[in-house]
């Protein structure tokens, strides 16, 4: 496709004035086209990526996460997420709604995603089966009037500014059972093309997800130990983060350190805890394809909850802030 052509003019161009950053960029191509992003506190997004998970807790929800990659090298990937979901009663069952706000910017390029999401929950086997669905807008942008090309002349690279929108449309499926859970979802299930200008194409693949976790409970009651995995493929290439946190309660306090680690790709430590109701997280991903300890990913995460009686009274009485 075109869109692909002016990706490695891009790249090639960049490669003879920084060559390590965008050495990577090349072998990480799949994922720019894809253009889904790897966070390391996806266990508290599940949204993010699986629309079958927004609403699972009686709780009204807020998430933030911004996430600077490649520290230390010019035009780094910059991504912020924003996303709120909650809980409602309605025919004696009960639903989830939720909003995603995603604004991700990789050098030149820039992927905004806005999407509406659902799910319906039903008993299943002790547990709790939903059904999900997602629908948004896709932008793709790419910055032509700052491509400073050596060969303005080829007709392939844009010389101003392009974008373009689609629509998109994900699913998913999630069960909670006490203290475990699994959850597979699609997104981009259409498989949307962009038009990008008047001859620019860019084709988003579809990504398949697969996410688990469960809870250990310590003799001790205020600790457990919380394993979780996510795993993802467009069916070309794919990834896998597991992660394991030590979490301490005591009443409305929470503190959790965690590590994570994703094969062939990187290892990641997270901090984080409850400040005075809001939910702050912190995590450091290192690189482990030699680009250096200082070059890694920084990301932070900022949540909030507010619990909501959905009961069968219907009322609406908001209660103390709880922790994720």
């Amino acid at each position: 496709m075109v869109t692909q052509y002016i990706v490695r003019k891009v790249v090639i161009f960049y490669v003879k004035r920084l060559p390590l950053i965008w050495i990577f960029l090349l072998a990480s191509l799949r994922v720019l086209a894809q253009q889904d992003v790897s966070f390391a506190h996806y266990w508290a997004m599940e949204p993010s990526f699986n629309p079958a998970a927004v609403g699972k807790e009686s709780k009204i929800n807020i998430t933030g996460a911004y996430q600077l990659s490649m520290a230390g090298y010019e035009q780094h990937p910059r991504t912020m997420n924003l996303a709120a979901d909650m809980p409602f009663r309605l025919l004696n069952m009960t639903h989830g709604v939720g909003i995603q706000l995603l604004n991700d910017e990789i050098g030149l390029f820039t992927h905004k995603r806005m999407a509406l999401q659902y799910a319906l929950q039903c008993r299943l086997f002790g547990g709790h089966l939903r059904f999900g669905l997602q629908a948004g807008v896709l932008s793709e942008g790419f910055k032509g009037s700052e491509l400073d090309a050596e060969n303005s002349s080829d007709p392939a690279l844009p010389t101003a500014d392009v974008n373009g929108t689609a629509f998109d449309f994900s699913g998913g499926l999630y069960y909670l059972h006490r203290n475990w859970y699994v959850g597979v979802s699609v997104l981009h299930a259409t498989a949307p093309a962009v038009e990008m200008g008047n001859r620019s194409l860019l084709q988003v693949d579809r990504i398949y997800y697969l996410t688990a976790g469960y809870t250990f409970r310590l003799r001790n009651p205020h600790l457990a130990i919380l394993p979780s995995v996510l795993a993802y493929t467009d069916g070309t290439s794919q990834r896998a983060d597991f992660t394991a946190r030590l979490r301490y309660t005591n009443d409305e306090k929470m503190l959790y350190g965690g590590v994570g680690y994703s094969p062939t790709n990187s290892v990641t430590a997270m901090i984080g805890g409850n400040f005075h109701g809001v939910h702050i997280g912190y995590s450091y991903e290192m690189y482990t394809t030699g680009t250096g300890i200082g070059n890694g990913s920084h990301e932070l995460f900022v949540g909030y909850q507010t619990n909501i009686d959905i009961g069968p009274r219907r009322r609406n009485r908001h209660q103390s802030v709880r922790i994720l």
